[in-house]
């Protein structure tokens, strides 16, 4: 009789348990890309510490050099920290304003005085000079157009998130790896955003790589490079690591005039 009773509760937490269903673990990729998905703009934004125009068009999914023209900023597109960002435009321009509505009032013509009289001064020898080249214009930053931009994977890993257009929080592929591995430029461009004020990115950087494309390179244990810098394509530019995230992994995302695409359709296969 005596082990009837604890036959009877190893019966009963069974039953309570559904039946030996799994349990979801924690930290899922469902969770992480349903938070990662892109926000509504609202009717404006304030900048905060640590902002770029870039980051925050990225934030909105919106084309940064559209953001720009609305707000009146243009290259390098700074921003202060206070500052509101409008997302939309308004009917209302701004013009110059006159200085005062006074008429212009009419005067007597006055008759010009004669110019004074001066000797004539002796005209100075001819200097003989040589020909110069033209002064090169200062070049632009080195970005390559659209058609000749070559994409290379940004770490090693197996993919294990891919992109979806119907779903909000999956626009980009999560790559997963061990904590210190390398992330690499996946094209050569500027860094115009290196920090970790957007929410659920982590350490988060954005590379410029044309007018057109933008990459970014999410949950980074350490970011090797700052704003500003141009890197090359290959380049170790950050650490791979968990860091908003709940596993080791590298979140990647391409964009096309501020709207997210498959990063598959340009990395090549592997």
């Amino acid at each position: 009789m005596k082990w009837i009773l604890p036959l009877l509760l190893m019966f009963i937490v069974t039953a309570c348990g559904g039946g030996g269903r799994a349990v979801a673990p924690v930290g899922s990729y469902s969770d992480d890309r349903s938070q990662r998905k892109i926000s509504t703009p609202p009717a404006y934004y304030t900048v905060q510490k640590g902002d770029t125009l870039y980051s925050i068009s990225w934030r909105y999914g919106m084309d940064y050099k559209d953001v720009a023209r609305i707000n009146n900023i243009g290259p390098p597109y700074t921003i202060y920290v206070g500052q509101k960002i409008r997302f939309k435009s308004t009917n209302r321009t701004t013009t110059a304003q006159r200085p005062g509505n006074t008429q212009p009032t009419q005067t007597q013509p006055v008759k010009p005085s004669p110019p004074p009289q001066s000797k004539p001064v002796p005209a100075p020898p001819p200097k003989t000079t040589t020909a110069s080249k033209p002064q090169a214009k200062p070049s632009q930053e080195p970005f390559v157009g659209s058609q000749n931009l070559q994409w290379r994977w940004p770490t090693e890993g197996r993919v294990v998130s891919t992109y979806s257009n119907s779903s909000p929080g999956r626009k980009g592929i999560d790559i997963a790896g061990k904590s210190g591995q390398p992330v690499y430029a996946a094209a050569s461009g500027k860094v115009v955003y290196s920090g970790n004020s957007l929410p659920r990115y982590g350490n988060l950087l954005i590379i410029k790589h044309n007018d057109v494309y933008l990459s970014a390179y999410a949950h980074s244990d350490r970011l090797l490079v700052k704003e500003g810098e141009v890197v090359k394509s290959g380049q170790k530019i950050a650490m791979m690591g968990r860091t908003g995230t709940q596993r080791d992994q590298l979140h990647f995302e391409i964009r096309r005039n501020g709207k997210p695409v498959d990063p598959m359709r340009f990395l090549p296969k592997r």
